[in-house]
């Protein structure tokens, strides 16, 4: 038993950058699994698995440092171990109002910084003085200059620009599938097999209460694996992850995309290192800057803003909805019944969630987010589904990506207009309209595509809120001049199926 205080880890702090730096190196570890955090809300079963799987993971690497309870919850779990702790900012709200009431108890010695951001909460802060707007170019731009990534000696941008996004949009190639070296996959062992017993026994006794498929992990869920997933996208999908990023193919769900949101939003790999070895790749010559400079928004830019803008903009953020959306989610979005779904981007999109627990940004933003937005589901609903439905979904992931980006619902705070799209961008984008019932250049009869029809109904119920978005004057200006607008608007409210 170590003389320093316990290291108290929640179960997305799993990383040696977490817990193996000099200063916790020598602390014992504790882990506590929660039966009420499983039971609380529906997640993906695959989630499940991957929580758990990770957590018996690093209590057998780091050995007789770790003491791995099972608790009804965090704070008899506490109880049992019996000493105080100390620990990392957690990742969301409920459970930093639960480790700052366990300081003021005593309970927790301290409350570190966490290492699974590169940003302080302070930094941002001091960043966000002043703005009443958060656009993520902007923030992108400041992470890129103070962490010195992609510039040049005299400290301008890689290139010349500091945005290749407009490099990285083509729609897919006219194939079935991306010609890339599949992305890595683990091998299950024991511990995936305890965990699907234990898990198919807690379903059976109703003490947790999954959506989605179980299925082959296939997402890491040690350093290890981490590690290995990592460089295989570096080194052999990465040079090709660029162009069509924002493309989608029915037969190919992971493209060449790096499948790597798990284990960092497990906090299995530092952030900051995985964009320096991204970095790297294009130094040595062996990935575009294209393709780094897209990846590296993603994880320096874009993941570290909505973590940040979660904190920034408070729980009370989850209650916005500009727009008034209030219909509920169907049973067959909340069930993952793609079955149930005729439009193949959506029943692709939705099936990919059942199936994997997971769909790629594009898919998430332009077809289930696109849908919900047209037909006004409730934001928070949908922010609460996004957040249990993925395997990477997290409290701090979902509501500016969903609350902000995805659905507008905070009217314009993080977005500068509604990411609503007919049928044309799907079709452009994606390989799934050839065969659907559904023609997106139409837009009444029955073989009206949802979201071209959609589209439309959605500009005339919301025309008055979003008459003084300058980037919304050429689509209301194309409403007022629909001849079918009244009958595409009384098919759309009609519509039962999709």
């Amino acid at each position: 038993m170590s003389g320093q205080t316990a290291l108290w880890l929640f179960a997305d702090q799993l990383g040696p950058h977490f817990h193996s730096t000099p200063e916790h190196r020598d602390r014992d570890v504790l882990l506590i699994r929660s039966a009420a955090a499983f039971a609380a809300k529906p997640f993906h079963r695959q989630k499940l698995h991957l929580v758990q799987a990770a957590l018996y993971r690093l209590a057998e690497d780091l050995g007789d440092r770790v003491t791995l309870l099972d608790a009804p919850d965090y704070r008899t779990g506490l109880r049992r171990f019996g000493r105080p702790v100390v620990v990392h900012e957690p990742n969301s709200h409920a459970a930093d109002a639960l480790v700052r009431r366990l300081r003021d108890e005593g309970v927790v010695e301290e409350i570190l910084p966490t290492p699974g951001f590169v940003r302080s909460k302070e930094d941002f802060a001091a960043w966000a003085s002043g703005r009443t707007r958060f656009v993520m170019e902007d923030f992108y731009r400041d992470q890129r200059g103070r962490f010195e990534v992609l510039l040049e000696p005299d400290g301008s941008p890689a290139g010349g620009h500091w945005n290749y996004d407009r490099d990285n949009r083509e729609p897919p190639p006219k194939t079935t599938r991306l010609d890339v070296p599949a992305p890595w996959h683990p091998r299950e062992n024991a511990i995936d097999e305890r965990v699907r017993a234990e898990l198919d026994r807690a379903e059976r006794e109703g003490a947790i209460l999954p959506v989605g498929a179980d299925g082959p992990r296939r997402f890491a869920v040690g350093r290890d694996e981490a590690q290995r997933a990592l460089h295989r996208f570096l080194d052999h999908r990465l040079p090709v992850f660029g162009p069509h990023q924002d493309a989608m193919l029915t037969h190919d769900w992971a493209m060449a995309h790096a499948l790597l949101s798990v284990p960092l939003n497990l906090g299995l790999l530092d952030p900051l290192d995985v964009v320096r070895q991204a970095e790297q790749r294009w130094r040595d010559g062996t990935a575009p800057l294209e393709s780094v400079e897209g990846f590296v928004r993603q994880v320096l830019g874009w993941r570290e803003w909505v973590w940040h803008l979660y904190w920034h903009l408070g729980p009370d953020y989850l209650r916005r909805n500009a727009l008034q959306a209030r219909r509920k989610l169907p049973d067959w979005w909340r069930e993952l019944d793609a079955d149930a779904v005729e439009a193949a981007c959506l029943r692709t999109a939705l099936a990919g969630v059942r199936d994997r627990g997971y769909a790629h940004h594009i898919e998430r933003l332009m077809v289930l987010g696109n849908h919900a937005l047209q037909r006004g589901y409730d934001p928070a609903e949908l922010t609460a589904w996004f957040a249990t439905a993925f395997v990477d979904g997290f409290p701090w992931v979902m509501p500016a990506n969903v609350i902000g980006m995805s659905q507008y619902a905070d009217g314009g705070i993080v977005g500068t207009k509604p990411y609503a799209a007919g049928g044309a961008y799907v079709h452009r984008m994606s390989d799934h309209c050839g065969g659907c019932v559904f023609d997106p250049k139409q837009r009444t009869g029955p073989r009206a595509c949802p979201f071209t029809a959609g589209y439309w109904a959605f500009l005339d119920r919301n025309a008055e809120r979003l008459r003084g978005n300058h980037r919304m004057r050429q689509p209301l200006q194309g409403l007022r001049r629909l001849r079918d607008l009244d009958a595409v608007v009384a098919q759309e409210a009609e519509r039962e199926h999709f």
